[in-house]
């Protein structure tokens, strides 16, 4: 994907009209599953930025929106993707024509989803293209074809997930509402393109670490990491690392060995929580723990990037 275009005057976007809640509120949860072994488990509730544009969402787009300055938006997503939600959220609000890419030409000929028919609804043209082409992308030939085919030769692009340079470096925010804050030893995130967990790791002061848990299989994520940190910094940032054993099959994937787990989450903390993120992330903290992952006296930040009340989420 090629780099995104800063205008000369990228404040000329006025985001003040999507209200963001910042910094997002962190808390201290008490949870004996934790306590007994000496760790302390606090959640930083980014769900609550924005009614529609949740978490990371927020934070990814908002550079890019930035760096817009007016234009139509096209970004990329699969059939249930957050980040095509949260984009035709922000060009309903902002009066920006978006158009997204949808992997898999066949479901131009089926009903849409409750998630596209919601992108739909916020004004987002849909352009749905085949599995190969969609795999390819990134290419600036097919970029341009996609482009034409759209009827988008003048739009912005953000890559699929959200996750660039600019996304990244206002992901650094994350890690700066949570350097030092409350002793911090460990921030941890669920990870699907990666873009949070490289911004988020820039952000933490020394001796604060990153922990992420990635939502798809493949061990691919490390790469596409070290990839983005290098495009925003010149170089990797922070330390960080991932435990890919909680996927749980992979992206929209759930078991009822999660369900059931997010349910007693839900029950003990009254928090409702997103299944194909945030559980899996809580999940795996829990895994953790038990397995002695963590010293005594550790304290960690769960960032919660959803909710399944938001539009944004699923």
């Amino acid at each position: 994907m090629t780099g995104p275009h800063v205008p000369d005057n990228p404040e000329a976007l006025d985001l003040d009209v999507l209200r963001p809640r910042l910094p997002s509120p962190l808390r201290e949860t008490a949870d004996e599953r934790f306590a007994r072994h000496g760790v302390r488990l606090l959640l930083k509730r980014d769900d609550l930025i924005h009614p529609e544009l949740v978490g990371n969402k927020w934070r990814k787009l908002a550079p890019n929106l930035r760096a817009a300055a007016g234009r139509p938006i096209l970004t990329f997503g699969g059939a249930y993707s957050n980040h095509l939600r949260a984009t035709a959220a922000a060009g309903r609000l902002l009066g920006l024509p978006t158009i997204g890419v949808v992997r898999g030409h066949e479901l131009a000929d089926r009903p849409l989803n409750p998630s596209l028919a919601r992108c739909a609804a916020d004004g987002m043209r849909l352009h749905f293209v085949d599995r190969s082409m969609y795999r390819r992308k990134s290419e600036p030939g097919t970029l341009a074809a996609l482009r034409r085919a759209s009827a988008a030769e003048d739009a912005y692009v953000i890559p699929e997930g959200g996750s660039n340079s600019l996304a990244v470096r206002g992901c650094t925010a994350l890690g700066d509402e949570l350097r030092g804050h409350g002793g911090i030893d460990v921030a941890a995130i669920a990870c699907g393109t990666g873009g949070t967990l490289a911004g988020l790791a820039a952000g933490l002061a020394p001796g604060q670490r990153t922990l992420g848990i990635p939502v798809l299989r493949g061990g691919f994520l490390d790469a596409e990491i070290r990839t983005l940190q290098r495009d925003a910094f010149g170089g990797p940032r922070g330390d960080w690392s991932l435990d890919d054993r909680f996927h749980f099959g992979g992206y929209a994937r759930t078991t009822p060995e999660l369900d059931a787990f997010a349910e007693d989450f839900e029950r003990r903390h009254a928090l409702r929580v997103e299944r194909l993120y945030v559980a899996k992330l809580l999940y795996g903290l829990v895994a953790l723990v038990e397995e002695r992952a963590f010293p005594r006296g550790t304290t960690i930040a769960a960032v919660i990037t959803g909710s399944p009340d938001s539009r944004a989420a699923r």
